[in-house]
């Protein structure tokens, strides 16, 4: 594990155009769950897709219902070791950005100001009818009081979380942007992702192919370790903060 350890921060040494991808890994550490463990929201809840969330009013409660969970439990979430460790190398001007999958705003508040969020934030909520946007957390109280479907105090339409539901394509503004610093990056690390959700998945993949190296940064296995210059396994919280 130490030469590992040495062997990533060689790399990141060695590297002036970082770029960090980042999924559910890196955020179970910080007490939010991850979808697809065993317990966690899959298995207790349907996904919803967007096109029952605007059909069907009981699919709607039934989408807050786990909204109103989800936002409890990531209201109080801290950044981790690993966000912190992130945002030490932006700080430190290698860093061109970070790609990740996950809602929580982790690290933004860990103070990275340079974030990509493919599939959105759970921080906002956004009017599907007007597109106003405003903060969750007044959308939250109102779930709390007993409001069990919000609807947009502008002009009545039908709010959501501005994230990236079921049914819904991508942001092609935020891939664009992200296979753009997929293409410059000497260096891309992958942190916490199982590297099997796509079409974000093939932006590690999209680095490499461009000629950057390829660390991965993960608990378990991932398809992409046999292409990856380096791998650790474990949690990324403590190993990034080693580096």
């Amino acid at each position: 594990m130490q030469e590992a350890l040495a062997g990533l921060r060689a790399l990141l040494q060695a590297s002036s155009r970082v770029v960090v991808f980042t999924g559910a890994g890196i955020s179970t550490e910080s007490g939010i769950s991850d979808y697809r463990s065993k317990g966690g929201l899959w298995d207790r809840f349907q996904p919803v897709t967007l096109q029952e969330f605007v059909a069907d009013p009981e699919k709607r409660r039934e989408y807050w219902r786990r909204k109103k969970e989800l936002y409890g439990q990531m209201r109080g979430a801290r950044p981790n070791a690993g966000h912190l460790a992130i945002a030490r190398l932006e700080r430190g001007g290698t860093l061109l950005g970070v790609i990740t999958q996950n809602i929580d705003g982790l690290h933004q508040q860990a103070g990275c100001t340079r974030v990509l969020e493919l599939h959105g934030t759970n921080r906002q909520v956004i009017c599907l009818a007007c597109g106003d946007l405003q903060p969750f957390e007044p959308v939250f109280e109102r779930l709390l009081a007993g409001e069990e479907v919000p609807l947009c105090g502008r002009c009545g339409g039908l709010l959501k979380p501005n994230t990236i539901s079921f049914g819904q394509a991508l942001d092609p503004r935020v891939l664009d942007e992200a296979e753009a610093w997929a293409t410059r990056c000497d260096l891309m690390l992958a942190v916490g992702s199982t590297l099997v959700v796509e079409p974000a998945a093939s932006i590690p993949r999209c680095a490499k192919s461009r000629g950057a190296k390829l660390a991965i940064v993960n608990r378990d296995a991932t398809p992409l370790d046999p292409l990856a210059d380096l791998v650790l396994h474990g949690e990324a919280g403590p190993l990034l903060a080693q580096v």
